[in-house]
C-alpha cells in the first residue's frame, strides 16, 4: 500500500488496534517520545502460548517493542491460543496493512507459506521456518551447532564424571542441528584433552537418540529421559525442546546429584531465574536481535527480499549466554578456549559439524 493510502486509512486504523486488543493481542509498547515517527507498520503473530512464554514468542516481541521505541515504527500482533488461530490471526494482520508481519515458530510454517502464496504483495517472515518457494517469505534460521559445538566443549570440560547428555523435543533438523554441535564439541574436548566423553542422547552417525516426541512443556517424559540420563552418569544435560527446565530441574532434584543444565533459545538464567542455580550456560537464538535488524533494515527504505536471515557466530546471531552464578566456577582455560574455538569457527578453520 503506498503512503498516502495508508495516511487516507488512518481513522480505520485506530478501529483495528482496538479490535485487536478486544481479541486478545498484547498491548503494544510507547514510542520513545524523542524518535520521528516512521510510516512503517511491523505486526507479530505468535505460536502457540503467549508473548511471555521465555522463548521465541517473547524474544521476537522483544524485537518488535525495540522496533517501534527506538524506530518509531507502528506495530501491530496477536497471540494464537491455538493452531486453529493461526491463519485467521494471520488474516488479521493482513487486514491491518501491515508492512510485514512475522509468524513465530516452525508450526506456523503452513500457514505463514499458504498467507505468503495468497497475498503476492504482502511481506512476511518465518522464524525458524522455511519458504515453500514464496518470495514475499523470508526465513529465520541459525546456524546453532555453531554455539551448541562451544557448548559442548564447555560441557565436557565442566563436567566431573565426563559424561553429558542431551535430548530432544522432536526429530527434525532445528532440534538435532543443535545435538550435532554439542556432540561434536563434546569430542572435541575429549580429542584435545585425552580424557573420554560420553554423550548420552544423540549420535550424529545412526541419527538416533533420546526424544519426547514433542514440544509438550516440562512433560512427564521429558522428566524420564533426563533421569535416566542423570541415572548414567550425565552431570551436564541439554535439552533441546522448548520449555523442559521445570522437568529437568525436579529430576535433578529427585536424583540428589551434582548435575547442571544447559538453556536453549534464550539467555535462560536472565529470563527465568529460578533456575539460574542450575544454569551453567544457555544457546541462544538471538530472534530480538534479527527481528530488529529486519524491521529497522525495510523500515529504512530498503527493498524486501526473500532471502533467508542466517544467524552465526560472526554476525552475533547465536551465541552462548553469560555464565551468571558460574561465573568463576568455569576456568580462565576454558573461557580463553572457547574464544579460541569461538575464532576458528568464524574463520572457517573449524568445522562443528564433525
Amino acid at each position: 500500500m503506498n503512503k498516502i493510502s495508508r495516511k487516507a486509512l488512518s481513522g480505520f486504523a485506530v478501529l483495528a488496534a482496538s479490535a485487536l486488543v478486544l481479541t486478545g493481542c498484547a498491548a503494544a509498547p510507547e514510542s520513545d517520545p524523542t524518535v520521528t515517527p516512521v510510516d512503517f507498520k511491523a505486526c507479530a503473530v505468535s505460536d502457540e502460548g503467549s508473548w511471555n512464554d521465555k522463548s521465541f514468542n517473547e524474544s521476537v516481541y522483544n524485537g518488535l517493542k525495540q522496533a517501534k521505541v527506538e524506530l518509531g515504527v507502528q506495530t501491530a500482533d496477536a497471540e494464537s491460543a491455538t493452531a486453529e488461530a493461526f491463519a485467521p490471526n494471520l488474516q488479521t494482520m493482513i487486514d491491518a496493512n501491515c508492512d510485514i508481519t512475522i509468524a513465530v515458530g516452525f508450526n506456523l510454517v503452513a500457514a505463514v507459506n499458504e498467507a505468503a502464496k495468497a497475498n503476492p504483495t504482502v511481506n512476511f517472515v518465518t522464524v525458524d521456518g522455511w519458504s515453500e518457494g514464496n518470495a514475499n517469505l523470508k526465513p529465520i534460521n541459525y546456524k546453532m551447532n555453531e554455539s551448541s559445538y562451544l557448548a559442548g566443549y564447555l560441557a565436557a570440560a565442566y563436567s566431573t564424571t565426563k559424561v553429558v547428555g542431551t535430548y530432544g523435543g522432536m526429530k527434525i533438523d532445528a532440534v538435532t542441528d543443535f545435538m550435532n554441535g554439542f556432540y561434536y564439541g563434546a569430542k572435541k574436548y575429549e580429542a584435545e584433552t585425552g580424557t573420554a566423553v560420553k554423550v548420552l542422547g544423540w549420535d550424529p552417525a545412526k541419527k538416533a537418540g533420546d526424544f519426547i516426541g514433542d514440544f509438550a512443556p516440562n512433560s512427564a517424559v521429558s522428566k524420564t529421559i533426563a533421569a535416566g540420563q542423570i541415572k548414567n552418569g550425565a552431570d551436564v544435560i541439554m535439552p533441546v525442546a522448548g520449555e523442559q527446565l521445570g522437568a529437568l530441574s525436579e529430576a535433578i532434584k529427585e536424583s540428589t546429584k551434582n548435575v547442571v543444565m544447559i538453556g536453549v533459545d534464550s539467555d535462560r538464567a536472565l529470563n527465568s531465574p529460578e533456575y539460574a542455580p542450575l544454569l551453567l550456560t544457555s544457546v541462544e537464538k538471538r530472534m530480538t536481535k534479527a527481528v530488529f535488524e529486519i524491521i529497522k533494515d525495510l523500515a529504512a527504505g530498503n527493498a524486501f527480499t526473500g532471502d533467508a536471515y542466517m544467524g552465526t557466530l560472526a554476525n552475533d546471531g547465536t551465541g552462548l549466554a553469560p555464565f551468571h552464578e558460574f561465573e568463576g566456577k568455569v576456568s580462565a582455560d576454558v573461557v580463553s578456549k572457547l574464544d579460541e574455538l569461538k575464532a576458528g569457527i568464524i574463520d572457517g578453520s573449524i568445522d562443528p559439524a564433525k
